[in-house]
């Protein structure tokens, strides 16, 4: 299905595209330097019902955006829901089809590209093991201000238990040493069976929408703000790159289960009580699940170091950054040998 005219927001100045600057609340012409300020907001943003979208038809799959650009008639496909007409620069943001689901909210960037570029210096300086060079990398040979989709879940879970309950307890016990007989207390635990039930209401539970980045990368990006969660409007991505959403919201919830699963056990155990819990079973129980796609600032870089290609992620609220990078094989050893040498003459000097 074709897009719809993708939204266009031209400076009132020179008529170029306008962008979102990070940390304002206003759309900046990279050419002239006019400013507009973004519009309010004029709705909530709202949670959908799981049960609701469950019950829609659905498309198998969905088809790329078609961008069609009123700057310079250049017809494109793309992934994205915001990108740069490849031709000319104008800053497209693709309008819903209706077959997907539209982003609730989005959480706007507030670290300009020279913020972004100080933390990743910041970063690099800060690697132990890496090799000296790599610490006069100061800018990524790419750095592209990206919104990346993630799903939030609110969920009312009940949960019943069995498991058991461990006691510690005493006894004192006989040993010999050198020769020498001599006794101890030695700590037991005495085990009873516990079983029960607990319940919790979880809002916003996030995970990632997208495949495209490692997931273990972008939750290492946590915490993000979401308070800072604005209803999502097209100005707040103009000039930005964003991902549509691959990992749709029945795969995400399966990911946001297993999150409030580890919460659940907690409370599990709390309930038990004593000085030690064995969680053998939980069955919960799952109702109210509401759900919304929000888009997240990431900075998303990529530097060359001895010919070879490294990523980079960086949180584009409070610039924590996550990513690849070599190693220094001769730090690394020196560090072992150091490590050894430190054990051997701590074993020496009580031997003698």
């Amino acid at each position: 299905m074709t897009s719809p005219t993708p939204t266009t927001h031209p400076c009132g100045g020179c008529g170029a595209s306008v962008q979102y600057a990070p940390g304002t609340a206003v759309l900046r012409c990279p050419y002239c330097g006019f400013e507009q300020q973004v519009a309010a907001p004029t709705r909530q943003v709202q949670e959908h019902s799981y049960d609701a979208f469950l019950a829609k038809p659905r498309v198998q799959s969905l088809a790329p955006n078609q961008f069609t650009c009123p700057g310079c008639g250049a017809r494109t496909e793309s992934d994205a829901i915001s990108k740069d007409c490849q031709f000319c620069g104008t800053a497209l943001v693709a309008g819903s089809t209706g077959d997907e689901i539209a982003p609730e909210a989005v959480v706007p960037f507030a670290l300009d590209k020279s913020a972004a570029r100080d933390a990743l210096q910041t970063w690099t300086k800060s690697r132990w093991f890496a090799p000296n060079r790599l610490k006069k990398v100061t800018e990524a040979e790419s750095m592209k201000s990206t919104y990346l989709p993630h799903w939030t879940f609110d969920a009312s879970t009940y949960s019943r238990y069995t498991g058991q309950r461990g006691e510690y307890y005493y006894e004192t016990e006989t040993y010999v040493e050198n020769g020498e007989t001599k006794t101890r207390r030695v700590r037991k635990t005495r085990w009873y069976s516990a079983s029960g039930s607990v319940s919790r209401w979880f809002d916003d539970v996030l995970v990632p929408a997208t495949e495209h980045v490692p997931a273990a990368r972008l939750e290492a990006l946590a915490p993000w703000p979401l308070e800072r969660a604005v209803a999502f409007t097209p100005a707040y991505v103009a000039g930005h790159h964003s991902l549509r959403y691959d990992a749709g919201p029945e795969t995400g919830l399966e990911q946001a289960k297993a999150k409030m699963a580890e919460v659940i056990e907690d409370d599990c155990r709390r309930d038990i009580g004593g000085d030690e819990q064995r969680v053998h079973h939980v069955d919960t129980r799952y109702a109210d699940v509401t759900f919304k796609l929000v888009m997240l600032p990431v900075w998303v870089g990529a530097y060359l170091y001895g010919g070879k290609p490294y990523q980079v992620l960086i949180n584009g609220v409070d610039g924590v950054v996550q990513g690849e990078r070599p190693y220094s094989a001769v730090k690394i050893t020196f560090a072992v040998l150091a490590a050894v040498l430190m054990l051997t003459l701590v074993a020496v000097y009580f031997m003698r």
